[in-house]
Parts: structure tokens; C-alpha cells; sequence
């Protein structure tokens, strides 16, 4: 069957999620805080758990991760890259529906960083002919 303990890192933004996915009866931690305590919103909990939910394994797995640096959308995000990638050491056969669904592709959209002689990244200094 699986190992005693699997292991993926993910990635969203500028945060970063080890995830530890063993067998056990659904208990999701995130930086030892229940899930519904560290994401109070639940849009946010939802996208953090789909891989399992598709998986068809949230109650089958313990998942406890650890997520630092960036907002809490970003690690959302992170956390569910996480996941996705540990359950690909967790069951192998999965590989395919969670290339399907998208939860292996790394997000790579990042904040635009701000040009010199401008006020944001695209934003300009108001322009006056007179």
C-alpha cells in the first residue's frame, strides 16, 4: 500500500507548504491549527483541500502542513500544490486525474515589480499637456 509518511512541497506566490500526507482518518493541520481556525474562510479551506476531495481521500489521509511567507490566498494555493504532489507518493495512480484537474501546475503568476519613473507596475504618474 503507501508509505507510513509522504512528502510534497508546494508553492503559490511567494508562499511555501511542506505538506506530510499519512494513512489516518482526516484530521488537516495547518501549522499545528486546525484548518477551519487558520483559514477562517471558507473558499480558502475549500481550495486547500480539492486534490483530496477529487482524490476521494479526505477521510482517509492525516495531513498536517507547514506554510510560510506570502498571504493567505498564496498559501491556500500552496497548501494545495502540497497536497497534490504528496499524494502522488501516497498513490502513484493518481497521477493522471491530478494532471487533469490541474493541481500539479505550479501557479507562477507573481506580483509585477515596479518600474523606475512610474507609480506602480503599470499604474503611471498622471500626465498634464498644460
Amino acid at each position: 500500500m503507501a508509505p507510513k509518511q509522504c512528502y510534497g512541497t508546494g508553492k503559490r506566490k511567494q508562499a511555501i507548504a511542506r505538506v506530510f500526507i499519512s494513512p489516518g482518518e482526516g484530521e488537516i493541520t495547518v501549522n499545528k491549527r486546525s484548518l477551519e481556525e487558520y483559514f477562517p474562510i471558507e473558499r480558502l479551506q475549500k481550495l486547500a483541500i480539492e486534490p483530496l476531495v477529487s482524490a476521494e481521500l479526505l477521510d482517509k489521509c492525516v495531513v498536517r502542513a507547514t506554510v510560510s511567507c506570502g498571504g493567505i490566498a498564496g498559501q491556500s494555493g500552496a497548501i494545495r500544490h502540497g497536497i497534490a504532489r504528496a499524494l502522488l507518493e501516497f498513490d502513484a495512480s493518481l497521477h493522471l486525474m491530478l494532471r487533469k484537474k490541474g493541481y500539479l501546475t505550479r501557479d507562477a503568476r507573481v506580483k509585477e515589480r515596479k518600474k523606475y519613473g512610474q507609480r506602480g507596475a503599470r499604474a503611471r504618474f498622471q500626465f498634464s499637456k498644460r
